[in-house]
């Protein structure tokens, strides 16, 4: 399947696109500014209580009537773009497909050869987030606002989060039973010659300043913790540093433990500079800079109630002996000589993190709908991820049954290469959603190869259903569609047969913004829909139950600029706490309910809206192989950003071989 990597088949089309599309653009930005003057998100209305309440009124009987001007005298210039635009879109292609042209950053072929399938297997990891990115006048009606900021800044901080090393800190105490994680990513940057593994007490620790440039470099083979038990690194694991700490019976580091760490921090380097061009970023309104926003990338440092919190019995060791200690932030997993978890019938790692995990492979966005923001979140991301599709979608009355004025706002970015791709448009959207051509991206890539020259590939879908509230049979007409549209695309790309593989596969994920939770009344029939029976999600119980650890990932609009939670390491704070959670996400609502969450967290029951998923199937994957979750998280570093908490997840595809 050939991949498109322009939206035209030739340069005339795409010239006559462009002239178009500039005689339409004054008229749509003048309206998006026209109708955004009138909707204050909750930050500018605070940032205006200072101001006498004369001055914004005064502001909107100057400007609007020069907006409507200047609207009324670029209309015959729209319409006529508009007459060329809309037959053009009959010979758009679906997608378009964005390879990183710097070859000093590219490595997705070196990729393909660390993982042979000889070793005992390879962990893969998965991110999705619904960002929204629409024009700035709706986002504004979700309580966001500056869309082409935002989508630079979102941008950033995903490349940012994934892009370090990351750092496991394993604290061996038989009494040690819980733990406070700060994220599967790290925050420190290795030094040059460093050793990576820890086998004593605390041999070698890193500096936690970290020089964003460095991130221009795909990272190498996927870090994972060894399940076996051991804590040592698998063969191959470059970026990963493993930190032991041998804890006592009582729970306290030793004291040469504790000197160890303190000499190992000081002998860490001087603070890297900051990523270049932040100084514009944190100018942007609602994306200033926060002490202990450490999600951001001007924060060089971590605040101290992210690091390890070690419980014994009833008591809890005097925090602050440790934190003087550890001056890094890092990514902590929790491993004990038999491994014990909060929840002991979990098989995995689950957390709320601050930072998207380190080493993030593949990353699946929704509501990228504004094409200028696309493409500045494309440039940020490209510095990370080396193969990119976006732009995703129909527009005009192309393939579909209403007409379509923005694309499907999915987004896929990936380290690996791209081997096909197809997009499908959902034909029953309804109200506003059917103003959008949403739809599912299907792709397969290759992340491998065995000895024998075998393609070892996955299969990765995005999606975003239907949002209205009450759509329910909508949702499961579109469920149904994406069944039937994932075994179409499984078979007309698959170049291999039972008798003869050409092609391995390790792994099939489906993500996305489903518009359900699997928790409300509402929603019943969604969360008995077939496709969980074929696909498994880790959140989930079954049909109206989930997990106890898992939250909801829908955010109230109204809370997001709070000094509680405008920042990452705040809102994991907040959303560590069941009463944290009630004030700032989105529950189930009911008729004696309101949409607004405050004033009444004693009626509220579980964790919140949780309509993101990330979900994962074992039916049509290589038979001597095993895929098993290995960690899972909720994720804070795009607070402030968007209404929604981005989702990931660790796969480890185990080839049942030993090491060679």
């Amino acid at each position: 399947m050939v991949l498109y990597t322009s939206p035209f088949p030739n340069s005339f089309l795409s010239i006559l696109h462009s002239f178009s599309w500039g005689l339409i653009f004054p008229c749509y930005w003048l309206a998006d500014r026209l109708v955004g003057s009138f909707v204050p998100t909750t930050y500018e209305k605070r940032q205006r209580a200072d101001d006498p309440c004369y001055f914004h009124a005064l502001c909107i009987i100057i400007t609007t009537p020069i907006y409507l001007a200047l609207l009324v005298a670029s209309l015959p210039f729209a319409l006529i773009g508009f007459l060329l635009w809309s037959p053009l879109q009959s010979a758009r292609r679906p997608y378009i497909y964005s390879r990183l042209k710097d070859k000093n950053h590219a490595n997705g072929a070196t990729l393909l050869t660390e993982w042979k399938a000889a070793g005992s297997g390879k962990s893969f990891c998965f991110g999705s987030a619904n960002v929204c990115l629409l024009p700035d006048s709706l986002a504004r009606f979700n309580n966001v606002f500056n869309t082409q900021a935002r989508a630079k800044e979102i941008g950033r901080r995903i490349r940012n989060g994934a892009s370090r090393p990351q750092i496991k800190i394993y604290i061996d105490s038989p009494t040690n039973t819980s733990i406070s994680a700060a994220s599967f990513s790290s925050l420190v940057s290795p030094q040059a010659g460093d050793n990576r593994t820890v086998n004593a007490g605390i041999k070698r620790t890193t500096s936690m300043e970290y020089k964003g440039d460095n991130c221009g470099s795909n990272n190498g083979e996927e870090n994972r913790e060894d399940k076996g038990g051991s804590g040592e690194p698998h063969e191959g694991e470059e970026n990963t540093c493993i930190v032991r700490i041998n804890g006592e019976e009582n729970g306290h580091m030793s004291d040469t433990e504790t000197d160890t760490v303190n000499g190992q921090a000081r002998a860490s380097g001087p603070a890297e500079p900051s990523l270049e061009g932040d100084a514009d970023i944190s100018k942007t309104p609602n994306h200033k800079q926060k002490e202990g926003d450490s999600g951001s990338l001007d924060s060089c440092s971590a605040s101290r109630e992210s690091l390890v919190k070690v419980r014994v019995g009833d008591g809890t060791v005097d925090q602050s002996s440790v934190n003087n200690k550890l001056l890094y932030k890092a990514s902590i997993m929790k491993k004990t000589s038999v491994r014990k978890k909060k929840h002991t019938d979990e098989t995995f790692d689950h957390e709320i993190s601050a930072f998207f995990p380190a080493n993030l492979d593949f990353l699946c966005l929704q509501e990228v709908f504004d094409k200028r923001a696309a493409e500045k979140l494309k440039e940020q991301l490209h510095h990370y991820f080396e193969y990119i599709v976006y732009d995703v979608g129909v527009y005009s009355c192309n393939g579909c049954c209403s007409f379509k004025f923005v694309n499907s706002g999915l987004l896929f970015a990936s380290r690996y290469p791209v081997m096909d791709a197809a997009y499908h448009c959902y034909p029953n959207g309804r109200g506003m959603d059917s103003l959008a051509s949403k739809g599912a991206l299907f792709l397969k890539v290759q992340v491998g190869s065995t000895p024998q020259d075998q393609r070892i590939v996955g299969y990765i879908s995005c999606t975003h259903l239907q949002a209205i509230a009450g759509d329910t049979t909508v949702r499961c007409e579109q469920l149904d569609m994406l069944q039937d549209w994932l075994s179409e695309f499984r078979k007309s790309t698959s170049s291999s047969s039972t008798a003869n593989p050409e092609e391995l596969v390790a792994f099939d994920v489906l993500c996305g913004d489903l518009n359900f939770d699997n928790c409300s009344s509402e929603d019943k029939l969604e969360q008995q829909h077939s496709l969980f029976t074929h696909y498994k999600d880790p959140c989930r119980v079954g049909p109206g139950e989930d997990k106890p650890w898992a939250i909801g990932t829908l955010l109230d609009p109204e809370g997001l600029y709070d000094e509680e939670v405008c920042t990452p390491d705040n809102l994991q704070k907040v959303l560590e706490s069941e009463e944290g959670r009630k004030g700032y996400l989105v529950y189930p609502t009911s008729k004696n309910h309101s949409s607004s969450q405050k004033g009444r967290k004693a009626s509220l029951k579980g964790n919140g809206r949780r309509i993101d998923y990330m979900l994962y199937t074992e039916e049509g994957l290589y038979l001597e192989w095993k895929v098993e979750v290995e960690e899972f998280s909720f994720i804070t570093q795009l607070a402030g950003l968007t209404d929604h908490l981005p989702v990931a997840m660790r796969l480890m595809v185990s080839t049942g071989e030993d090491d060679p």
